[in-house]
């Protein structure tokens, strides 16, 4: 099995593009080391802080984020680092062109019940034109030059875009190097599964009210199949799902909380996951536009997720074509 430098050396990646991957990866296997002694290792269970989302932060959300920060910052590779804990950016080597954004822990609710979480992050370059500060993250999702993950589940795995394709690798523990087990993830068009939060079913919009109910009427409604729900309640490990085997991935925006109608970042996760869904022949939208067309005003800017299969996506996309065009910042009932 190939080892990750000469697979992405085959592949043209920029050198300096190589060390700030492999730097996140170093990074990556010290929170899987982490992870993999749960209590062993002091760093399980709820610190008293709550991150800019408002949420209750996990000790190794804490310890995941400056680890990640520190390490990238460390290289002198990298002009910024924006991280969804923090609501700041952070400046780094002002003569280097890498901006990376990232979820330290994704589903780090997860952790104390030993289910699966993940690193997401999102590569872009210094943009030609004056800007600072959060400005220079305000970027199209088409503007990413690499997007990927680091799953930490029962094995450790990398699932990385450069623009060509996307690539699985694994870490083996006994060398210490991430291998590559998958040279090419393609997305089927089709699929018979779907992931999503049902307990928000009442607070959903219209369009995704009908489409899930007629995904649950199964081979006697009117899409005349049936349909297995998974749900992870991980975003990383439930798109894994979707890569590994096919599938539709969906956080709609819905009326739960008013203020924040759509609960997953842009930048940090929308983005990114787009980047990979899409190299790997899949779709990905808000129900109104394609994802990583989006022109972001904050770096902590949520929208509405529909990702996966091609086929699926667009049958789910037709539901918001023939019931009322409420958008994500006005859901109805």
């Amino acid at each position: 099995m190939q080892r990750l430098i000469p697979v992405l050396n085959n592949d043209h990646v920029p050198l300096h593009l190589i060390s700030v991957i492999n730097t996140l990866l170093i990074a990556a296997k010290e929170i899987s080391f982490r992870l993999h002694q749960g209590s062993l290792a002091g760093t399980l269970g709820s610190t008293l802080d709550e991150n800019v989302q408002g949420e209750t932060q996990k000790k190794l959300d804490v310890v995941s984020n400056q680890l990640i920060k520190s390490m990238l910052l460390e290289t002198n590779l990298v002009h910024a680092v924006a991280s969804e804990e923090e609501d700041f950016v952070v400046m780094g080597n002002p003569d280097a062109k890498y901006l990376v954004a990232f979820d330290p822990l994704d589903g780090s609710s997860n952790i104390d019940i030993n289910g699966s979480v993940g690193t997401i992050f999102s590569i872009l370059e210094k943009p030609d034109h004056p800007a600072e500060g959060t400005e220079l993250f305000l970027q199209t999702g088409d503007e990413q030059i690499a997007a990927g993950y680091i799953l930490y589940g029962p094995s450790t795995m990398l699932v990385l875009t450069t623009g060509n394709g996307v690539k699985m690798f694994t870490l083996d523990h006994s060398i210490g190097e991430f291998l590559l087990t998958v040279e090419k993830v393609t997305l089927a068009e089709q699929t018979q599964e779907f992931a999503i939060n049902m307990s928000n079913r009442r607070f959903w919009t219209s369009p995704m009210e009908h489409y899930i109910s007629d995904l649950l009427s199964g081979e006697l409604g009117v899409r005349k199949k049936n349909f297995n729900m998974r749900w992870n309640a991980a975003m990383v490990s439930d798109v894994h799902r979707v890569l590994s085997r096919s599938g539709i991935f969906m956080y709609p925006a819905d009326c739960k909380n008013p203020e924040k109608p759509c609960k997953l970042r842009l930048m940090y996760e929308a983005n990114p996951m787009s980047f990979l869904v899409e190299q790997a022949g899949g779709r990905s939208s808000t129900g109104y536009e394609r994802i990583m067309s989006i022109q972001p005003t904050d770096i902590h800017e949520r929208v509405s997720v529909i990702m996966g299969s091609r086929a699926e996506v667009d049958s789910c996309l037709g539901y918001y074509k023939k019931y009322q065009c409420d958008r994500p910042d006005t859901p109805k009932v």
